[in-house]
């Protein structure tokens, strides 16, 4: 009896994470809310539209980056209505996520936009009235790390993300430390190789000459 219940729970949650998805040969959007209001808001205090750009090219600006959004910060008011165009300019996989959403209005407290390649996605979300710093990233291995990472502040955010680009520092930088010790005993071995080489010359050019002679 509990393992039937059990599955119809997991099918219940399926047909629930399905019926906030939709998808094509293109890519994906999940958990997408252009009408539900988040419990604190009274009523949506602006509309604004955000077009959003992602690929390699916009990493350039960055100092070992392979992958950015366009920009690394967006800001809007307390129960704004965001309307996202998701453009995709690479041929690869590339993913617009932003995390800690209301669960109740959001699964998992996600809006998920994702292309396959190049092309163009559409969704809204309606944030809450806190003031919040969300975090926007690429999820594909290595995207985010990469530096494909911004922020979404409402009412100004409650402080800044680490590692987003231009903005703020990572929690642990990555340290490429040198290790003079081990230089130095490769420059002895340098040098005693040179050292053997010239002697060595040195011995075959004396024999060639004391041959001529």
């Amino acid at each position: 009896m509990k393992k039937i219940k059990f599955l119809i729970a997991l099918l219940l949650v399926s047909q629930a994470s399905f019926a906030n998805m939709q998808m094509d040969e293109k890519g994906m959007v999940m958990n997408a809310n252009s009408d539900n209001l988040p419990k604190d808001c009274p009523q949506i205090s602006e509309t604004v539209n955000l077009t959003i750009h992602a690929g390699h090219k916009y990493a350039a600006k960055f100092n070992g980056k392979m992958f950015a959004f366009d920009q690394q910060q967006w800001d809007v008011k307390p129960c704004a209505k965001i309307n996202i165009t998701f453009i995709n300019d690479d041929q690869i996989r590339h993913q617009f996520m932003i995390h800690g959403l209301p669960g109740y209005l959001y699964p998992d407290g996600m809006l998920h936009l994702e292309l396959y390649g190049e092309g163009e996605l559409h969704a809204s979300l309606i944030v809450p009235s806190q003031k919040k710093t969300y975090l926007v990233h690429c999820e594909l291995a290595q995207h985010a790390e990469k530096g494909m990472k911004a922020q979404l502040k409402v009412g100004g955010g409650d402080g800044d993300l680490s590692s987003i680009p231009n903005i703020s520092a990572p929690i642990k930088s990555d340290l490429y430390s040198i290790d003079w010790s081990v230089l130095k005993l490769g420059g002895i071995f340098v040098l005693l190789a040179i050292s053997i080489i010239v002697l060595v010359g040195h011995w075959l050019l004396s024999r060639h000459f004391n041959r001529q002679k």
